[in-house]
């Protein structure tokens, strides 16, 4: 596994060239960026280290191999000549994750049958502990078949951290795009007057402090036969050494005590409980800083039929208390709707845009 490989970087359509910026601050070479991912070619220390360091990925795949497929006997050829023992431990059942379009061979779970079939695959992935399941992606397009190892098993905003959540959760992966998106490096102050369940403060706690998202986790790369756990002993040692101990003012406050209390609970598990500030405060007792910070926040869109009218004057609110009580401070919001930005009464710009929840929503920043 010293050798590098063809991998691939999963991320919110829309984010890509967040997380192609973290691959390359990490060492990588970019071979594409493309809607809903990027490739890059990695040895096994950069596998290692996209899977510990990235904030913006869901998953990192390695590819295993490539090929033209149009019967099922080209396909279990090809299948049989795949090393397989190289990502597939011997008590690891595999699970095939199937895509075909514009293929001879279209039917997904046939295609996954036959791949088992080679593999020897005694059981059903659903019928064994999860923690013996090694995920397969395979995507089929005009006949090209490619097959990659999941190397990092749950999804890579699952920190470990937020349990406790309040009503419509961001996803971790898209408060540090939110975060990076605005350039926000963890030198400055930072605010979020409707922090819900503290993602966006907490992400920022871990980014100003160096703290690697997947610190405390386990990855599906640890039950490859080839894994160099002294290499991912070095790698998780070197990155314990960068975490620095403080970090600018964070504040994250909400008019609901509940998600406040859930707030401290998620804190104190990402283990900046003592770097973020969580207060149970309405908008219009947004506490006074001048001096340069970034007020970031995920508001209310109104996305049901009559909600945006009552939003209004939220969102003019939210103006008045940047240029009233954080003035010479930026704004970023995650929004879905122009009209009710424009209530802020600052020039905004868009940065990206994505999807939250089934909702289109872009960041914009000024």
């Amino acid at each position: 596994m010293n050798e590098p490989a063809d991998c691939f970087a999963i991320t919110a359509p829309g984010i890509e060239a967040v997380t192609a910026a973290e691959l390359t601050a990490l060492g990588a070479s970019i071979d594409e960026t493309e809607p809903g991912g990027v490739s890059f070619r990695a040895d096994a220390t950069l596998i290692y280290r996209a899977n510990l360091e990235l904030r913006t990925a869901s998953r990192v795949l390695k590819r295993v191999t490539q090929f033209e497929a149009r019967t099922w006997f080209e396909l279990e050829r090809h299948a049989k000549k795949i090393p397989w023992h190289t990502v597939l431990g011997r008590d690891m059942v595999p699970e095939f994750e199937v895509t075909s379009r514009k293929s001879k061979l279209y039917h997904n779970r046939g295609i996954a049958e036959r791949l088992e079939r080679v593999v020897g695959a005694g059981h059903k992935a659903a019928e064994v502990d999860p923690s013996r399941v090694a995920r397969f992606q395979v995507r089929a397009v005009r006949d090209r078949f490619v097959i990659s190892a999941d190397a990092s098993g749950d999804l890579l905003h699952r920190r470990g951290y937020r349990l406790e959540t309040a009503k419509a959760p961001l996803r971790e992966t898209l408060a540090a795009a939110m975060l990076l998106g605005c350039g926000w490096d963890g030198t400055e102050p930072l605010v979020d007057p409707f922090c819900g369940s503290g993602t966006i403060p907490i992400e920022a706690a871990l980014l100003a402090r160096r703290i690697p998202p997947g610190l405390h986790r386990r990855f599906a790369f640890e039950a490859w036969p080839d894994f160099d756990r002294g290499l991912w002993d070095r790698i998780r040692a070197d990155a314990g050494l960068r975490i620095v101990p403080a970090a600018p003012l964070i504040v994250g406050s909400d008019r609901d005590a509940g998600a406040i209390e859930a707030c401290r609970a998620n804190a104190a598990r990402a283990g900046v409980a003592e770097s973020t500030d969580f207060r149970n405060l309405p908008l219009s007792a947004m506490i006074t800083l001048p001096g340069a910070g970034l007020l970031l926040t995920n508001p209310p869109y109104g996305a049901r039929i009559g909600e945006e009218k009552a939003l209004r004057n939220l969102y003019a609110q939210l103006g008045n208390v940047v240029r009233t009580r954080l003035p010479g401070w930026r704004v970023g919001l995650l929004g879905a709707n122009p009209r009710l930005e424009g209530q802020v009464g600052m020039p905004l710009h868009e940065i990206w845009r994505t999807n939250n929840g089934g909702i289109p929503v872009h960041l914009v920043s000024g």
